[in-house]
């Protein structure tokens, strides 16, 4: 099995700021990751509506961690079951559950990348042109290597380690536009 990934909106983060918006499709469920800032809701639900998905058809909204920028339009999909590190919130049921090794559908699951801060973790799409990581590891492929809000640098470098074991073909950071990590060296491209 294998899942399409579109991404909504490539944030960035300068003098303004917007999160990396990405829709998962995978055997009929639709899956949002990280829903937060962007300079207008039409960013997020323009792109949803061009391919013919409307925002209550949402079944899951994961977020990387709980900063506002990439949490602050998860009320858009307001029939959505919401994942972080620790649970899976729906209506007002709170179901605890780890997310490391979490299986949202056949071909996307969660796995807990630390660094950034304690909580972050990076969801794992099957796709037809190999792993995809949407994770808040890197910022961009720009940088910055070393995370200036990051609350443990060593363990980002942990979990960016951890993530490039696994040879993902792409990384969709947590501020900007898709890239190819560079491999096998074990260091991303930056």
């Amino acid at each position: 099995m294998t899942a399409d990934l579109h991404v909504l909106c490539a944030g960035y983060a300068h003098d303004r700021v917007a999160s990396t918006v990405v829709l998962i499709q995978d055997e009929g469920q639709a899956v949002i990751v990280d829903p937060g800032m962007v300079s207008h809701r039409g960013k997020i639900l323009d792109p949803l509506a061009d391919l013919g998905v409307d925002p209550a058809e949402v079944d899951d909204v994961v977020f990387s961690h709980h900063h506002p920028d990439h949490t602050l339009n998860a009320a858009l999909f307001e029939r959505a079951r919401f994942h972080d590190v620790w649970a899976i919130y729906e209506a007002d049921v709170w179901t605890d559950r780890a997310a490391d090794g979490f299986q949202l559908s056949a071909s996307v699951r969660l796995m807990a990348t630390p660094g950034h801060t304690a909580e972050d973790i990076t969801t794992l799409v099957e796709t037809a042109n190999g792993l995809v990581a949407c994770t808040h590891l890197w910022w961009s492929e720009e940088g910055p290597i070393r995370d200036p809000r990051a609350e443990d640098q060593a363990a980002l470098e942990r979990s960016r380690a951890k993530l490039l074991e696994l040879e993902p073909a792409l990384i969709v950071p947590g501020h900007g536009a898709p890239f190819r990590p560079t491999l096998p060296t074990g260091r991303a491209s930056l």
